[in-house]
C-alpha cells in the first residue's frame, strides 16, 4: 500500500456489476449507491464505493479478485495485507482493495455474517433473515434490502445517513417500517430518533 486511507477513485456502478457479473458467489451493492438504486436518482456525492458478500464465500472472493490487492481492516480503523488462504474472522468485517495498476483505493467490501442458511446482523444476533431475502435487485443491479442497509446506517447517524433515510423514509412499505423498526428496538435499546418516524 502506498497511498493513504483517504485516497479514493471508486469504481463505477457499472464497472462494479460487470467486475463482478459471474461471480460464483451472491454479492450486493451497499451504502450510499445502494440507496440511490432504490430510490432511482442520485442524491448526493459519494467518497467510495460498498459491496456485501457472505463471510463464507470470502475464499471464492479472493479467488474472484486475484488480480487485485486486497486489505483487511484490522482492526477496525487499521489496514494490512489479506493474505491467501487467511481466514478472515468475525472481528474483521470490511476488505478495502485496488488493481494492482491503481493508484487509489477503488471498491469496499463487507463481509455479513452467516448462521447455517441465515444471514446475522452484526448488530444484534436475533435480527437475521433467509441468505436469499438479503439481495434484492433495484433497478437490474443486486443491492442489500434498503431496510438492512438503514439499519447499518442508524448508527453512524451522520449527516448523509440522515439525508439518505428521509430520501428513503417516503418510499418505505408497511412491512419495511414494521422490520426496521423492530430491527432498530433490538439494536438501539436506548432508543433511536427514527423509531418515531417510523411508527404507523
Amino acid at each position: 500500500m502506498t497511498f493513504p486511507y483517504t485516497r479514493w477513485d471508486p469504481l463505477l456502478i457499472a464497472e462494479v456489476a460487470a467486475l463482478f457479473r459471474d461471480a460464483p458467489f451472491p454479492w450486493g451493492l451497499a451504502g450510499g449507491y445502494a440507496v440511490e438504486q432504490f430510490l432511482g436518482t442520485s442524491i448526493r456525492t459519494h467518497d467510495d464505493i460498498d459491496i456485501i458478500v457472505f463471510r463464507d464465500d470470502q475464499e471464492q472472493l479472493y479467488q474472484w479478485l486475484g488480480e487485485w490487492c486486497l486489505f483487511a481492516a484490522d482492526p477496525p480503523g487499521t489496514l494490512r495485507p489479506w493474505s491467501q488462504g487467511e481466514y478472515l474472522p468475525p472481528r474483521i468485517h470490511d476488505i478495502w482493495t485496488y488493481e494492482r495498476a491503481a493508484h487509489s483505493w477503488q471498491l469496499q467490501i463487507m463481509l455479513i455474517d452467516t448462521d447455517g442458511d441465515a444471514w446475522v446482523s452484526r448488530r444484534h444476533p436475533m435480527i437475521r433473515g433467509l441468505r436469499p431475502d438479503l439481495l434484492v435487485q433495484y433497478h437490474d443491479i443486486p443491492c442489500i434490502r434498503i431496510e438492512v442497509q438503514l439499519l447499518y446506517k442508524a448508527k453512524g447517524n451522520r449527516p448523509k445517513d440522515q439525508l439518505d433515510f428521509q430520501a428513503c423514509l417516503p418510499l418505505l412499505t408497511h412491512d419495511t417500517r414494521v422490520w426496521l423498526r423492530q430491527a432498530l428496538q433490538l439494536a438501539h435499546p436506548e432508543g433511536h430518533p427514527w423509531m418515531t418516524l417510523l411508527a404507523p
